[in-house]
Order: C-alpha cells, then sequence, then structure tokens
C-alpha cells in the first residue's frame, strides 16, 4: 500500500510551473502620437464650437465644468452618431404618486452601424429636486431626465471626453453649489422680468435656461430665486449675451 501511494506521488503533474510562465499584455493599437492628436482635437472642438452656458456649465467648487443636453448633442453630432433610447425599467404607481425610469442610451456610428457606446441613466419622483412638485404633474420631466442622463453618460464614454468634462452636476451634492450662498429676499419681479428678457433676446430655449439656472442654483422655477441668486444670474446671462455678441461679430468680419 505504502508503495502505490508513493507511485502516485511521484506522477502529480504540477498545476503551473512558475519557470515557463510567460506574461503576456493586449498590444496597444493606437499610437501615443494618434492619442494625443484625437485628444487635442476634442479639445479644440470645446473650445471654439461649444458654448459655455449653454453646452456646458462651470460652478463654483468643480475644476471641470459639467456636459449639457444640448453639448452632448452637439458632440454627437461632430462624431456621427445615431442615438436610441430604451428604456429598460419603469415603476409607475398611480395610486401613490411614485414614478422612475432607467434608460439605456445607445450610440451607433453612422459609416458603419457599429455600436460604439451604450450609457444608462434613471430618475424617479422621489428625488430632492421635485419634492415640491405634483408628482402627477413631471412624469414626462421625470423620463426625459433619465434619457437626459443616459445620454450624457453615452456621451462621455463614446468620446473618452471624461477628462474634459465632469458627470451630470445633479449627482454630486447641492452643499457645493451657489444654492448655499443663497439666502435672502426673494427675487423681485423687475429681477425677473430682465432675466425672461435677457433669454428671449439671445433667443436661449427655455429649457436650456432652466437647467443652467437649476444646475447653478438647485431650483426648478425663477421665482424661487433669491435677490442674490437673481443678480448672479442676471450678470452670467449678459456676460454669456456679450460672448455671443462678440462671436457674431468676429464672423461677419
Amino acid at each position: 500500500m505504502k508503495s502505490s501511494m508513493h507511485f502516485q506521488s511521484d506522477n502529480i503533474v504540477p498545476f503551473s510551473n512558475h519557470e515557463s510562465e510567460i506574461v503576456s499584455l493586449p498590444n496597444i493599437v493606437v499610437s501615443t502620437i494618434e492619442s494625443k492628436r484625437r485628444v487635442q482635437e476634442l479639445q479644440t472642438f470645446v473650445e471654439e464650437v461649444m458654448v459655455k452656458g449653454v453646452d456646458y456649465g462651470l460652478v463654483d467648487g468643480f475644476s471641470k465644468p459639467t456636459l449639457l443636453k444640448p453639448g452632448a448633442e452637439k458632440l454627437c453630432d461632430v462624431f456621427g452618431f445615431l442615438k436610441t433610447a430604451d428604456v429598460v425599467n419603469r415603476i409607475e404607481q398611480w395610486e401613490s404618486g411614485i414614478f422612475a425610469y432607467e434608460v439605456k442610451m445607445t450610440l451607433i456610428r453612422k459609416d458603419n452601424g457599429l455600436v460604439e457606446a451604450e450609457g444608462l441613466g434613471s430618475c424617479n419622483s422621489k428625488e430632492s429636486s421635485f419634492q415640491q412638485q405634483d408628482p402627477y404633474t413631471i412624469v414626462n420631466t421625470v423620463l426625459k431626465m433619465a434619457k437626459k442622463r443616459a445620454l450624457i453618460d453615452a456621451v462621455l464614454s463614446a468620446t473618452r471626453s471624461s477628462g474634459i468634462f465632469t458627470q451630470d452636476i445633479e449627482d454630486f451634492p447641492q452643499a457645493k453649489t451657489k444654492a448655499s450662498k443663497g439666502g435672502g429676499e426673494q427675487a423681485t419681479k423687475a429681477q425677473l422680468q430682465k432675466i425672461f428678457r435677457i433669454v428671449d433676446e439671445m433667443d436661449m430655449p427655455t429649457d436650456v435656461a432652466k437647467e443652467l439656472m437649476k444646475m447653478t442654483f438647485s431650483v426648478e422655477r425663477s421665482t424661487q430665486l433669491t435677490k442674490k441668486q437673481a443678480s448672479d444670474f442676471i450678470q452670467d446671462l449678459l456676460v454669456l449675451k456679450e460672448v455671443r455678441t462678440m462671436d457674431g461679430q468676429n464672423n461677419i468680419d
């Protein structure tokens, strides 16, 4: 019996031989020079074509700008992506007023029909932004917000632009935004009228103005702004208007 056991022990084949192991890494398919060129082209496009306050926003406390929906759409166009959105999960409890959606956004290359990237985004009526609203009036808004988040997620992945833009500002603690500095009296009627007038003069879509206001001050409606916040928003809009005017004059020249 002992002889048999010794025979089996002598014939055990080791699972691995460290001396013969070969470590293999995948080859880099894009050269360093080409990679740098692509990054530079993207940065140039952002600086020369995309508009601050419309395509992306800058918020105090964050080193990188946040990509907005118009900017994501613009990047899709320049990179040649088709977009398809699918609601992959939904909760619609009409009795209790709870609504939630999860959306998958797929970006498809126009030149060859291949899927370049997928992004996921979700939103629900219990989020703090909707706490003061009638849940039955914001169902479509909740769905659109989920689609927007999925789009931005997909675009950041497909364009490799996460080094330039940060994630949706709504995912960060709101204490870092200007909302924490907005205490005081409510905005005056004159201030609100001036905000509407400037937005109208710039032909800025209402949803873009609302998203910019929400991103910066964490409010859903202009009537929720304080005097200080309204004053800051007016200044931001005036600067943006001046930049647009200068760009228009340069194009004419």
